[in-house]
This record gives C-alpha cells, structure tokens and sequence, in this order.
C-alpha cells in the first residue's frame, strides 16, 4: 500500500488579541530544549517542526504512513506538541491559512529567505500563508510523472474542500480561499502542462532554473510535483485546514487519485487533455467559492454544485479507496464537511457569533488542537 505523509504550517497567534506573533525562533528553541532532554537524546531530528519564510509560521511533517488512523495520531500529536512549544514562547497555534488581522510578516533571517525577499519583493514579504502538503509515495519518477498527468483536472477540487481563508488584512476577502490566489502570486505557482515523461519534466524544471528567476528546484512550486528529497508525488493545492481529521480526508482522496492515476497509466488510458488555462479557471472557481458556490466540473470544465462535484471525486477514486480501506472514512469525511462547512464557512460563521475577528483566531485556536 502506498504510504502517505502530510506538511502543514501553522499561524503562532497572540493568545488574546489573534494577532500574529513573529516568534518561531522561540518556539523552535523550545522545540530543540526538549528534544536534547529525551533520555540519550542529542536534538539532531528529535522533533517535526522547521521554520518557514515568515516567523510567524510553524511547519511540521508527519512521518510516512499506511494508515489513515494512524496518521490521524500523527496530525493529533504534533499539533498538540507545536501547542506546548508555542505557549513556551507565549503564543497559541491556529490552524487558519491567512490571518484574519491585519499584519505586517516578518522573512526569516537566513540567505534563501534574504533572496526571496530581495527578488520577489512584496510578493515575499506579504506571503504569509498556510498550505498542507500531502505526499504520496510512487515507484519511480515515470510512474510519478504519470500520475502528474492524470491528477490535473481534480486538484482544484481539493483546494475547495480545504478553503480556510476567507479574510485577508482585516477584511473578507470575498473567497473562501484566499491563500490560493496570495500563493499564485509566485512565478512559478499553479497548475502546469501534461508533460507526456520523466525526461521532459525533469528538462522542464531544469529549464526554469536556468533562467535564474528560480532559485532552485525547491522554488517550483506546481499544483502537484515530484518531491526533490522523497519518491514521492507532493501534492500542494490545499489551505492548512482547521479541524484534524479534514487533512486525513484530504490525505485518503489523493491517495485515492494516486492510485487510481497510476492504474490509469498501467492500462494504457491517456490523460485527459485538459487545457491548462481552463484548469486554472477551475482554480479561481474553487478559490472564490469553496464549498459554498457552484465549482467546475473537472470532466466537463463547466459550473455544478459543490456536492455534485465532490460526489464524482469520489466516484472516481472510489476503486482504489475500496481497495485501500478508506472508503468509509471517506464518505464519512465528505458528509461531515457537508454539515459542519470547511474553514472558510466556519470562520465566517465565528465572526457572525461573536463580532470581531480576534475571537475568531482564538477560537480556531482552540479547534485546531481539539
């Protein structure tokens, strides 16, 4: 069975006021102090928390797994471990893909983040947004590619599913994921071309580093790619979502897509040629409505309910989440968001309850850890 792994990136908040705090050099310090203090321990890769550009982010990434209660375990404890390192350091975390308050972020200090800031500009210095990444392991870098080539017209559905961020810089945004158009700000962000082979992938992204706007391979930055440091297919469309068991759902469906792709490849089916510019309206339908406004349709590219279209997402894995033992939990998953609405409806939904945006941090504090 094909193991699966997730990167998520959390906002660090002010525990009253919401606003987001530029502390993730203490809380990673807090992080390190109690890996050197495990019993034999020596604080090299004690711990699954990095930085990222903005010190007001935390990131973390489970270990690879095969089950999807046991990866449930795995977002559960480490959001739960990256709580107690942030109260270290007098911050809460929430698991919200932009901040609600209006916030000026702060680049970390190193010469990567140094060169993004100095050849992106604001693009750089006003990202701070909160994806989740989830890998899925392949056999090799055709299988990989081909599995590329085939995902393309349902990612835009997974970043509906997902939407966490409706308010950016103070205001409603209008969209349930706002992070998805912020992130589209980078060069090399979006969904891509079918690329037919691993050669005329890997001559594509050799390609986009020559030019030099790119630093390096870690800077493409592909609805879904083949990850550089794993034999994996990362996908990246999805908002950090805010309750723990939406990103198993999310984990199990593209597991689903995965395998269902790679079948598609063995057997000889081609991929859909679905025309890139159209993928990338169905990426702006999906970013505007989230669950909450009609989506397209990703075999017909044409307006239909959000339940129709999660529906045929499901239909179309279901095989493959049969086989795998995640069908129930899947089905389970889609109702559950049906009734209860994703991030975006809930932030929203906060705001009505208790009028102002910082409750509605503290609030998605506490059920990001609940």
């Amino acid at each position: 069975m094909r193991s699966v792994g997730v990167e998520e990136e959390l906002l660090l908040v002010d525990e009253r006021t919401g606003a987001p705090l530029a502390v993730s050099g203490p809380v990673l310090a807090a992080a390190d102090r109690l890996a050197w203090q495990q019993p034999g321990g020596t604080g090299e890769k004690a711990h699954e928390f990095e930085k990222e550009l903005q010190k007001e982010q935390l990131e973390f990434a489970t270990k690879p797994v095969t089950e999807m209660g046991e990866l449930q375990d795995e977002i559960t404890r480490i959001r739960g471990e990256a709580a107690r390192h942030a109260a270290d350091a007098g911050a809460v975390v929430a698991a919200v893909a932009t901040s609600p308050l209006a916030v000026r972020p702060s680049l970390n200090a190193g010469k990567r983040y140094e060169w993004l800031g100095e050849q992106f500009g604001l693009t750089a210095q006003e990202q701070l947004t909160c994806g989740m990444h989830v890998h899925v392991s392949v056999e090799s870098d055709e299988e990989g590619v081909a599995v590329l080539d085939r995902i393309r017209p349902w990612l835009a559905v997974l970043t509906a599913m997902s939407a966490n961020s409706p308010f950016w810089q103070g205001e409603d945004s209008g969209y349930g994921s706002y992070r998805s158009r912020v992130w589209n700000r980078w060069p090399s962000a979006g969904p891509v071309d079918v690329f037919g082979s691993a050669d005329r992938y890997h001559e594509q992204i050799r390609s986009m580093i020559g030019t030099g706007v790119l630093r390096d391979e870690g800077m493409v930055y592909y609805d879904a790619r083949l990850a550089a440091n794993y034999p994996t297919v990362e996908v990246r469309v999805a908002d950090v979502c805010l309750h723990a068991t939406t990103p198993v759902l999310l984990a199990a469906l593209i597991r689903g897509l995965v395998e269902t792709a790679a079948r598609a490849w063995r057997d000889g089916e081609p991929p859909a040629r679905m025309g890139t510019s159209l993928l990338r309206l169905a990426s702006w339908r999906a970013g505007r409505s989230g669950l909450d406004g009609p989506l397209l349709h990703p075999q017909t590219m044409r307006e239909a309910p959000a339940a129709e279209v999660l529906d045929a997402l499901h239909q179309h894995v279901r095989e493959a989440l049969v086989d795998h033992g995640d069908d129930e939990r899947v089905r389970e998953g889609i109702a559950r968001l049906h009734e209860q609405g994703n991030g975006a409806r809930v932030q929203r939904q906060l705001l009505r309850d208790g009028g102002d945006l910082a409750q509605v941090v503290t609030r998605c504090a506490l059920l990001t850890t609940s």
